[in-house]
């Protein structure tokens, strides 16, 4: 009898060891993380969830009058951290912008007319495929060669752009910007119809064929996560008649308020993706400041801002009151471009971020974020074929940069000026 007591004690040691031993996604060591693949079966677990609720409020039709709409389910403060949560975390990245100007689009080219991007993801894909979830700013349309491959000012990419991200670790694309509309209603189901036929397990935020698309949620060790993304404009270009659902907007503030309310009802955390802010400005702008103020006033739990181009501050925000907090990304700034401007301050925009964030269950059984971040990312240009890519700054130097030609663009650029940048807009967080 006596016997039998130790063996049961001696397995039951042995299990708990073996369970210590799974491995959990680490950005500080991506080669000891779960692989692409690995995220691909992840994907099972993802919940896309119709937004019909009893009130008749839809994540794709806002109710009549939500402008007084309260603040929904608050989340822990991110300093709250349970010894045990460890064991359950969701790790999310996103980085900003694919801008891809026509000197970007002649380095992927190929002689038989195709395009490769792998060249710009080829030093940054073992941190992207780390993440449990990687979300990317697809800022230009994917219409396809068949209407006509351009730059600025009306943007379009080849469809070979989508499997790129896909291949670099991607999990989810927003693609709510100032350029979902550039070619116009073909542009955009060209676009749905590639990601729907060719990655129907790739989650595609602010860009719908259908009114009812339902909210995005992302789900793990029973933690839900929705996910929003919104565009302030489409530079002018209106919607098309028969779709005037097309392009997630800002300016629908009353289905924004819905959409985030709906969110909180159904899921432990809300993200926000928006478009928003003045182009090339460091900080902030009034508009940003209002949209935070909302947001943080309906319960969004975290903010990653996209579309002014460099880089802009990062934020906790928490309410004393009722311990409610939001974290706030300002601005990624572009992951991928070759502007054709030449002056002081060009060089801002070869500096981007890479917003790391990881969330756990906390005692009180809230989704709050644990930890978070960014990593500092420097576009490098180089003339011919595959000459463009995107570096972690800790990787780059001096060298690197002398070689790079923006500084033809802008003599200011140099590794020293990144790293000043980087600590004027962030100051000690991103190292």
């Amino acid at each position: 009898m006596h016997k039998t007591k130790i063996y049961i004690v001696i397995i039951a040691v042995l299990l708990c060891m073996a369970g210590c031993n799974s491995s959990k996604p680490n950005f500080d060591n991506p080669g000891s993380t779960s692989t692409t693949a690995d995220k691909a079966e992840q994907r099972d677990t993802v919940e896309t969830t119709d937004p019909a609720d009893p009130d008749g409020t839809s994540e794709g039709t806002a109710p009549a009058d939500t402008d007084d709409a309260s603040s929904a389910n608050d989340s822990a403060s991110s300093e709250e951290l349970p010894p045990q949560a460890a064991e359950h975390e969701i790790t999310l990245l996103m980085v900003g912008d694919i801008l891809l100007h026509t000197p970007v689009e002649k380095s992927a080219k190929r002689e038989d007319g195709s395009y490769s991007y792998d060249a710009i993801f080829e030093n940054t894909k073992d941190l992207i495929g780390a993440a449990d979830l990687a979300l990317v700013n697809q800022e230009v349309i994917l219409g396809g060669a068949e209407l006509g491959i351009s730059g600025y000012p009306r943007f379009n990419a080849p469809y070979e752009i989508g499997t790129d991200l896909v291949e670099a670790g991607f999990d989810v694309i927003c693609h709510a910007t100032n350029h979902a509309m550039d070619q116009g209603k073909d542009g955009v189901t060209n676009c749905l119809s590639f990601w729907e036929n060719n990655y129907p397990e790739i989650q595609v935020l602010g860009l719908h064929d259908n009114p009812d698309d339902p909210l995005y949620i992302y789900e793990k060790d029973g933690m839900k996560i929705a996910f929003l993304n919104y565009t302030y404009g489409t530079n002018g270009i209106a919607l098309p008649s028969d779709m005037p659902y097309a392009v997630d907007l800002l300016s629908n503030k009353n289905k924004v308020i819905a959409d985030i309310q709906y969110a909180e009802s159904v899921a432990d955390f809300t993200v926000v993706c928006p478009h928003w802010g003045t182009e090339y400005r460091l900080t902030a702008d009034a508009s940003q400041e209002k949209w935070t103020k909302l947001f943080f006033e309906n319960g969004v739990d975290l903010v990653l801002g996209t579309h002014p181009h460099v880089i802009e501050p990062i934020e906790l925000l928490t309410d004393e009151e009722t311990g409610h907090s939001m974290l706030v990304y300002y601005s990624l700034g572009n992951f991928v471009n070759w502007t054709s401007s030449s002056g002081s301050g060009i060089a801002n925009r070869m500096v981007g971020g890479m917003a790391q964030i990881t969330l756990t269950r906390t005692e009180d059984g809230e989704v709050a974020i644990a930890d978070y971040g960014v990593t500092a990312l420097v576009c490098h240009l180089t003339p011919g074929q595959d000459g463009v890519t995107t570096y972690p700054l800790s990787a780059y130097n001096e060298e690197l940069a002398a070689e790079n030609k923006i500084r033809s663009q802008d003599s200011n650029f140099s590794y020293s000026y990144c790293v000043d940048l980087c600590n004027e807009v962030w100051g000690e967080l991103w190292r």
